[in-house]
């Protein structure tokens, strides 16, 4: 990391994004979850890809993976998903991050992309294992769109401050 302060900062950004997760579910569990909708918060992807557009941080796979297996601890109980998810995702925004210039409304649809595919990628998981019974079309319509609506809205206020920081502590 160019920036020593980035070092201690981007790790408690992570662990903040991911305690926010659970707990902006929890705290707003009777809109986030009802009978027709179900929205999954994805504030640590938004971090990671932050990081990657406008972060310099060392080992970032490894932060991934760590956050990965935090989140899989302590909110899904079985290791694996988002421990083997969240590098991937890491992974190919960078592939992707060398073809495109860093701005509103790239990073944004790539955020978009990435938010669909954790969370079909975490569904397909857990139908696999027998953890879920619902139908492809009821995921789209009942968690991947709302899911999707509210990312959007959390990326759309979040991103200057989090570019802002970004910026301040990287050295690009």
């Amino acid at each position: 990391m160019a920036n020593s302060k980035l070092k201690y900062y981007f790790p408690l950004g992570l662990i903040i994004c991911i305690v926010l997760d659970g707990t902006l579910s929890s705290l707003y569990a009777q809109y986030f979850f009802t009978s027709s909708i179900s929205i999954e918060s994805r504030l640590t992807l938004l971090w990671l890809v932050m990081a990657i557009f406008y972060g310099e941080v060392d080992r970032l796979m490894l932060w991934a993976f760590i956050a990965g297996l935090i989140f899989d601890m302590y909110y899904t109980g079985i290791l694996g998903i988002f421990m083997i998810i969240f590098p991937l995702i890491v992974y190919l925004n960078r592939e992707v991050y060398r073809f495109f210039t860093s701005n509103f409304i790239v990073v944004l649809l790539i955020y978009l992309i990435d938010v669909t595919l954790v969370t079909a990628l975490a569904y397909w998981a857990n139908s696999l294992i027998g953890l879920t019974t619902t139908g492809s079309a009821d995921f789209v319509v009942q968690t991947l769109g709302p899911s999707l609506a509210y990312n959007l809205a959390v990326f759309s206020l979040l991103f200057i401050p989090v570019k802002n920081f970004f910026e301040k502590y990287s050295s690009r």
